[in-house]
């Protein structure tokens, strides 16, 4: 039986794509720092699906934490096939204005820490030819983000790496999957302060309904999955505007 690790599995999107890969018959491995979450999830998925669920709690925002946790896969002889790279975090506000170590830790775990338990994981994926990578990302990452301007950034990042990674794949049999989400019911909004912003207020999904995407674009091996129509006629009209007419539209949105 297969087996998917999952990041950032302790609460809204991670939670439910744990969920989504359980109920596929899939053993599962919960990383995230909050032991107490993750054990009730992982009670919850032994009892609803009968499939292995494991612990790793770990700090995924250093470089030290994130090889501790690959060390203890290793150590508990775990072979992951899929890796869901969910965790993540955002900030609103101005970039002058904001904490630089807040800024800081973002990119370390929106992108650092993504690609290098990819790194560490992905050569024994190529070596068995099955399993993949499902990076999640968010719609943030088709224009710039003024009072965001660092999360914007980390998600464009993470949609060009995925691609890029998943033309280096074609062929090796696994699959590389982008799902790019908009505005969704989550702890993010509150930790990052958008959730006092109209347009994510008015206009968020479920994060059930965003994992279940998500799981079944990974399963059909699409390159990106933007689940809503909202999100993708959103994304589909910035390629029609000058990137200085989203810039200043966003911007607005998002005023601080």
């Amino acid at each position: 039986m297969a087996t998917t690790l999952i990041t950032g599995a302790s609460s809204g999107i991670g939670k439910e794509l744990a969920i989504q890969f359980a109920a596929g018959g899939q053993y599962v491995v919960l990383v995230a720092r909050s032991e107490d979450k993750l054990n009730e999830l992982a009670d919850q998925i032994r009892k609803d699906h009968g499939v292995s669920a494991t612990v790793i709690c770990g700090d995924l925002a250093t470089t030290s934490g994130v090889d501790q946790i690959v060390n203890q896969v290793k150590e508990r002889d775990i072979h992951v096939d899929t890796l869901v790279n969910n965790a993540g975090m955002g900030a609103l506000g101005k970039f002058a204005e904001l904490s630089i170590d807040r800024q800081t830790d973002m990119l370390m775990l929106n992108v650092v820490t993504l690609t290098r338990l990819t790194r560490a994981l992905l050569p024994d994926m190529i070596e068995r030819g099955h399993g993949g990578v499902l990076n999640v990302g968010s719609i943030a990452a088709y224009q710039a983000g003024p009072n965001m301007s660092v999360y914007y950034a980390s998600k464009a990042y993470v949609l060009s790496f995925t691609e890029g990674l998943r033309e280096e794949l074609a062929g090796t049999g696994l699959h590389v999957t982008c799902l790019e989400p908009g505005p969704t019911e989550s702890s993010f909004g509150e930790d990052s302060g958008m959730g006092k912003l109209d347009v994510f207020s008015s206009s968020t999904m479920s994060a059930q309904a965003v994992a279940k995407a998500g799981y079944e674009g990974y399963c059909d091996n699409d390159d990106v999955v933007i689940p809503g129509w909202k999100n993708r006629l959103m994304v589909t009209s910035t390629g029609f505007l000058p990137r200085i007419a989203t810039r200043k539209l966003v911007g607005k949105l998002q005023g601080v």
